[in-house]
């Protein structure tokens, strides 16, 4: 563990040239280190997502999380912000693959990088997190229960997503998926087929899905939180990026 770090609002290049905001947390020390983009989930860029972000600083990893909703409400609290969001739409696929993609190159380019990035994602972030590790060139990716990376979205669904089957052939690096059992978005049904589908593939990947769970249990601030699988899932994931995100 890594007492001291450093965090801070900084501004990245993200999709298209665009300025856009980002938290970043690093340890004090000239590392090298490892790094990791944290993608938030649908309720946006919170108080609760920088916490991981400054957790993964104090694991000994440079970490970075952008704000995908600073086009659409800069300035505005996380509610306002994923309201305006999900009012649009959410966000654009090509967005949020250029916005993770400046989100890598920042952290590739801090002294301390030893080059290697992973990327993390929860709820829409997790599909997130699987459809930028299928556009970048990435080290690891962890996919936190997330939904309509296969399948499609019910009727009346805010977000215009659509399954990423078609591009999964394109996975650039190892992936470590994370779900709960009593999930319907994803269900268990569509975790396996994503896993039948990887293997197919020949994509290196573990999945692991907790029985007693459901749709974001990491979050400890909602009633979904399940200490159990939350503490086994967080030494899952960092055993998977050390493993690959080791100088």
């Amino acid at each position: 563990m890594y007492d001291a770090m450093l965090a801070e609002t900084v501004t990245i290049s993200g999709h298209g040239g665009d300025e856009i905001e980002a938290y970043l947390a690093r340890p004090l020390g000239p590392g090298p280190y490892g790094a990791v983009v944290v993608i938030h989930h649908m309720p946006g860029y919170d108080a609760a997502t920088k916490e991981i972000t400054r957790k993964f600083a104090a694991h000994g990893y440079l970490a970075i999380c952008p704000n995908l909703y600073s086009r659409e409400a800069p300035g505005a609290s996380p509610d306002d912000a994923a309201a305006t969001a999900r009012a649009n739409g959410g966000v654009p696929d090509e967005r949020l693959v250029g916005d993770v993609g400046g989100a890598a190159a920042y952290l590739r380019g801090l002294n301390s990088s030893n080059g290697k990035v992973g990327v993390i994602g929860y709820c829409s972030g997790g599909r997130q997190s699987f459809l930028a590790a299928c556009n970048l060139d990435l080290d690891a990716a962890v996919d936190c229960y997330g939904a309509f990376v296969v399948g499609t979205p019910p009727e009346g669904y805010p977000l215009q997503v659509k399954p990423l089957n078609d591009i999964a052939d394109r996975l650039s690096c190892p992936l470590l998926g994370l779900f709960g059992g009593e999930d319907k978005y994803p269900s268990p049904e569509q975790t396996a087929e994503l896993d039948q589908l990887l293997t197919k593939l020949g994509k290196e990947h573990e999945f692991h899905t907790y029985d007693d769970a459901g749709h974001a249990f990491f979050a400890v601030n909602r009633p979904n939180y399940r200490p159990e699988a939350a503490v086994d899932g967080w030494n899952k994931v960092f055993d998977f990026f050390g493993r690959h995100l080791s100088a």
